[in-house]
Parts: structure tokens; sequence; C-alpha cells
């Protein structure tokens, strides 16, 4: 399917764009700012903005993703800095990151070499909630980036010529985490605006990332182990077009702005997808034990 694009084809589909990225980013910064205002000024339903706030914070994981691949922007700092300013945000180092995900393209869905598969996907259904509680997540987490700083990370896609560098990457984190603990004794605002909304809207970006490859077969070939999830433009927004899996593993040198156009080549080609979010997490429920049973006693 790649090769049979044109010369042309690929340099289009493959061009990066500092203005797309940062037009992008205005808008997704700018509904963090919206929301997180609406909640500081103690607007009406603010509460419940709780929850808008904390997804559009947590689904700055997609871009931290993208700057992985260094495809957001056309300028390599750009793509440092906002993998960087997602990383805090989230508790997820970039430079380890990076090393993770590259790992994780080499062997997708491999349940021997795929770092997501370190731990199993959830096959029960306390497993299920566990796993949508997001407390998994926040525990690994804490625990790499401790081992990055004080220890020494071993994981087959970690180098020891990183070690310096996740070292003091991890340290940077742990610093910024404790001033804004400090300030927790003259403001509850990071509380409000950051912590809790992160809890509140993790769940929701678990249950994005188990579509993409969650119940994909263990195949090589990158449109099948890899799953493309249509949805509506709020979703491709706020997920910076990932919804678009499938082609994204395909042809990991598009960026987010191209890979529309990239679906348009791709989507005769596909072999895993699914008709919505709601979709996928009715079908993979419904193949969870206990509902199995349920439904075999009815």
């Amino acid at each position: 399917m790649i090769a049979s694009l044109t010369a042309e084809e690929r340099q289009r589909l493959t061009a990066t764009s500092n203005s797309a990225g940062l037009w992008h980013l205005a808008g997704h910064l700018g509904l963090i700012a919206l929301t997180g205002t609406w909640i500081a000024l103690g607007w009406p339903l603010w509460q419940a903005v709780l929850v808008v706030h904390g997804v559009a914070l947590v689904f700055l994981f997609t871009l931290e993703h993208e700057a992985t691949h260094k495809t957001p922007f056309r300028s390599t700092w750009l793509n440092e800095a906002a993998g960087h300013l997602a990383g805090v945000m989230l508790l997820l180092p970039f430079q380890w990151f990076r090393l993770f995900h590259m790992a994780h393209h080499r062997h997708t869905n491999d349940p021997a070499r795929d770092p997501e598969l370190a731990g199993p996907r959830p096959d029960t259904w306390p497993r299920f909630l566990l796993y949508t509680s997001g407390l998994p997540y926040w525990r690994a987490m804490a625990a790499v980036v401790v081992e990055n700083a004080f220890g020494t990370p071993d994981a087959p896609y970690l180098t020891r010529r990183a070690r310096p560098a996740l070292r003091q990457e991890a340290r940077v984190y742990l610093t910024i985490y404790a001033l804004v603990l400090a300030s927790l004794v003259v403001s509850p605002l990071a509380l409000w605006l950051w912590v809790l909304p992160a809890l509140l809207g993790q769940p929701v970006l678990r249950l994005y990332l188990l579509a993409e490859h969650g119940r994909c077969p263990p195949v090589a070939n990158m449109l099948e182990n890899s799953r493309t999830t249509f949805t509506n433009r709020a979703v491709r927004f706020l997920a910076w077009n990932m919804p678009y899996h499938a082609e994204h593993h395909a042809y990991p040198a598009v960026p987010f702005h191209q890979l529309p156009a990239f679906h348009a080549h791709a989507r005769a080609h596909l072999r895993t997808t699914s008709e919505s979010y709601a979709a996928f997490v009715e079908d993979y429920v419904d193949d969870l034990p206990s509902t199995r049973l349920s439904a075999a006693s009815r």
C-alpha cells in the first residue's frame, strides 16, 4: 500500500509544519485554559468542568506521543519542548517514553517483546476496572521516575548510554513535583487545576489507549495489529488524529495533520477497525469472562 505512493505523495504526506502544529497546540492549550479559568473562577457547574479539564490535560499524551516521532512540528526544539511539557504534566518522562515507544513500534503487539505488553491487557472485570481507574498507570510511572532518578533502569530498550540523560530528566521532574507540592501550602490551585483533574481524566485516556491495540492479533502487519477507530472531529482533534492508529503504525513519518489524507489511501487496506470508541468498549467488555457467563445463563 505504501509502495504504491508516488515520490510526490510521500513527500507531501511526510512534510512537517510548525504552523500546523502550533495552531493545533493553541487550540488544545486554549481548551485547557478555558476550562481551567472556569474552575478557578467557580463558574456554574465548575465541578463537572473538572472532568472536561482533566480529559483535555491527559490527552496531552497524544502530543507527547507525536513528539517522540519528531513530527508535530518542523523545528526540533518545538518537538522537544512540547514532549517535555506533556511529560511533566502526565508523570511520563519524555526521553524515557521515546525509547519505550520506539520499542513498541518495533515490536507492536508481540507478546514477548512489545513493552506495552509487559503487563497483560485486562481480561477480567476486576482487572478491567482497575486498569480503567488509571491507578496502575500512576503507580508504574512514579516507579519509573524514581528508578530513573536514583536507580539503574535495565529494560531492554534502555541503553547504558541513555542512563545519564534519563537520570537528569527524572531528577528535574522530581524537582518540579516537589515545588508543586510545596505550593499547596500557599494555594490549592495546583490540586484543583492539575492533580485532581488528571486523576479524573485518566480513565478516559485508558479506554482510548486500550482501543489502539486491544484485541488486535499479534501479527506483523501494522494494518492488522493496530486499530483505527472511527470517531468525530472533536475526539480526533483532542487526540491529534491518532484514532487513525493503524495508519500511524504503518507509516510513522506521517505527521498528525496529514493522517486524514493518508487514511484516504489506507482505508481499503485496514484490517482492524471499530465504528466508535463506545462500540469498541462494548465489544471488549462483552468478551470479559463474567459477561460471557451471564449471557450464557440467560
